[in-house]
């Protein structure tokens, strides 16, 4: 799906700046934080990659295959088709690049900005695709993870889990993948996750089953909203030894963007809440928590601390 006029307009006022047709960045308040010695997101804080020097895009904007409660997108436009028309990756690459850079200027002139950390800015070292949209409907998503890691460059891939068959054949992997776990069972999925496919318990679970596959670091990620999914935990297990990541991130639900039309504050557990759960789901994976981030009440779950770290 093109991005027209008047959607590009609205989205730019929230702070994306749109490359091409169908992709787009956004600076993440993490990096704006790290620039001014504010503090660093937790992909820094788990794995080594530098906020300041991260960009957060995507290659499919308005294409994705659920509309999520707890999602913090305007998902009104979102739709379940691949991206028609798609540009190239050097292009993309090319434009987010640029744009990140034009945004950032605007450190430059403030006593506030750490002059070190601007300069390295100005020489982005990691890809978060992770914006927004199922990067899966992009069609040339293993050109443009080749590309990213041509210039030298980390990326991170999020997915819904609802395109198994191309994440079987993607034939470039990303430095990091992810698909997000949000439900114990298929009743919970459908109510938080509202997919557009009606199939979509059966799309995840065959993802699952693909992930240890995957000759990549992989990741599920948990988003933990209170009386909706922190139940089930045995089902949880099951489905987390089905697809045997590397590591998992349980992440409590923060009421902010589009989300708060959703789910409002009550509906954020605590930063307790998000531990005692972290800390049954390592009980039953037989895994332990590495690390946290009070401020983001997210923790990471995993069998050690060894290669938590990617070297840039």
């Amino acid at each position: 799906m093109k991005i027209n006029k008047t959607i590009r307009e609205k989205l730019e006022k929230e702070g994306y700046r749109i490359i091409g047709s169908h992709s787009a960045i956004k600076v993440c308040l993490w990096c704006k934080n790290a620039l001014r010695d504010k503090g660093v997101c937790y992909k820094n804080t788990f794995y080594g990659i530098e906020s300041w020097r991260c960009i957060q895009m995507s290659c499919s904007l308005l294409n994705c295959t659920s509309r999520c409660l707890h999602c913090w997108r305007d998902i009104r436009y979102t739709e379940a088709k691949k991206v028609n028309e798609p540009e190239e990756p050097k292009k993309i690459v090319d434009g987010c690049i640029k744009a990140q850079k034009e945004i950032l200027q605007g450190f430059k002139g403030t006593s506030k900005t750490n002059i070190q950390r601007f300069k390295e800015a100005m020489n982005p070292k990691h890809f978060a695709l992770s914006l927004a949209g199922e990067s899966f409907f992009y069609p040339l998503l293993a050109e443009l993870i080749d590309e990213i890691h041509k210039r030298g460059m980390t990326s991170f891939l999020v997915s819904n889990g609802q395109l198994p068959e191309k994440i079987k054949k993607l034939e470039v992997q990303p430095t990091q993948f992810y698909i997000s776990l949000n439900a114990p069972n298929k009743k919970i999925y459908q109510k938080m996750c509202r997919s557009l496919f009606k199939d979509a318990w059966e799309r995840l679970n065959k993802s699952l089953e693909i992930m240890p596959t995957l000759n990549t670091r992989k990741v599920l990620r948990m988003t933990l909203v209170r009386d909706l999914n922190m139940t089930g935990h045995g089902n949880y297990a099951r489905l987390i030894k089905k697809a045997a990541p590397d590591f998992i991130e349980v992440k409590g639900y923060m009421s902010v963007g589009f989300a708060r039309q959703r789910l409002g504050y009550d509906r954020m557990p605590n930063y307790n809440e998000v531990k005692d759960f972290a800390k049954k789901i390592a009980a039953l994976t037989k895994t332990k928590i590495l690390d946290e981030k009070i401020d983001s009440r997210v923790f990471l779950l995993g069998k050690n601390k060894e290669n938590m770290k990617i070297i840039i």
